[in-house]
């Protein structure tokens, strides 16, 4: 059945009227498989940006504590990486032995699956996270298309997953949570919600306060009662970045979801012995999942605990 697209005001020129019809008339199952090939392919990006943004923070880092020392610039290239590195240069290489990869090695997914997850020259093994990335950001398209049908709406929910993939893919791999993810995605939570896209402007500027605070709050605590830090400043940042997003009601479901979360894989890793007791646990992750429930679901908890009461 044909979809109605939602057409931006003052779209009049005959081509995007052309292109906007004959999208319109397409089966929603060729959408959502069109949404699904976009997941990939931006998925593949970022695979690329969970690998490299760690590497240029750090660089841009050192840069700034030379320049503070009046010491001369570091030799970037001391970190195994060429002087000229960014998210578009170089061309993706195996991070084991440099191999350049060529353009059938690069297809989402399926170059994993035809290389067996390994190097096509040197034969190391290649991590499983590229495939789950691109995976999830290809399930995500294609929630958000459904969810939220053809619109400017899916787009955005778009853009949240695929920025929380990113920031829960380093979180997990340097338990870090960069402010160069966080803040612009705080600032566009309260952007696209101007004009009340998920929750109302008033609703968003006070979970952005108050999803800041209420980590805040547990840091402090923690660190009064035990002497050392419970959690990153990067959590409370994301949280408050979550609540720009979906509102100040949302939060409670979010946190609750990422408590659980958090708690099961934490005891689960410890009883398995893959991790300590003691050994820090990333936050962000579950923090991320609870915003994918509550952005695709809505708040099913506040249902139960309803009718529970």
């Amino acid at each position: 059945m044909p979809v109605p697209i939602l057409s931006a005001p003052g779209a009049s020129s005959p081509f995007s009227a052309a292109f906007l019809d004959a999208l319109g008339a397409l089966p929603f199952g060729v959408l959502v498989g069109f949404a699904i090939a976009i997941g990939l392919v931006v998925g593949s990006f970022l695979n690329v940006v969970v690998h490299r943004l760690p590497i240029m923070l750090e660089r841009a880092w050192r840069a700034d504590v030379a320049e503070s020392l009046g010491t001369p610039a570091p030799a970037f290239e001391d970190d195994g990486f060429p002087a000229r590195y960014n998210l578009c240069l170089p061309r993706s290489a195996c991070p084991h032995c440099g191999h350049v990869l060529r353009a059938w090695e690069n297809i989402p997914v399926l170059s994993w699956l035809a290389l067996r997850g390994r190097c096509s020259h040197c034969h190391a093994r290649v991590s499983v996270r590229y495939p789950l990335v691109e995976l999830l950001s290809a399930a995500c398209a294609a929630a958000a298309l459904i969810a939220f049908g053809p619109s400017g709406k899916a787009l955005a929910a778009f853009v949240l997953c695929a920025v929380l993939i990113a920031a829960s893919a380093i979180d997990l791999q340097r338990q870090m949570l960069y402010d160069e993810l966080t803040q612009p995605l705080l600032w566009a939570g309260l952007i696209v919600n101007f004009e009340g896209t998920f929750t109302g402007l008033e609703e968003a500027v006070i979970g952005a306060i108050a999803g800041y605070l209420a980590l805040w709050c547990v840091y402090w605590v923690f660190r009064l009662l035990r002497g050392v830090e419970g959690m990153g400043h990067g959590d409370f940042k994301l949280l408050a970045a979550l609540g720009a997003w979906l509102g100040w009601s949302a939060l409670p479901q979010i946190v609750v979801i990422a408590a659980l979360a958090g708690a099961i894989v934490g005891v689960a890793a410890t009883v398995s012995g893959r991790m300590r007791f003691e050994e820090p646990l990333p936050f962000g992750p579950y923090l991320a999942a609870g915003a994918l429930v509550t952005l695709f679901a809505g708040t099913p908890l506040y249902g139960v605990f309803a009718w529970g009461g």
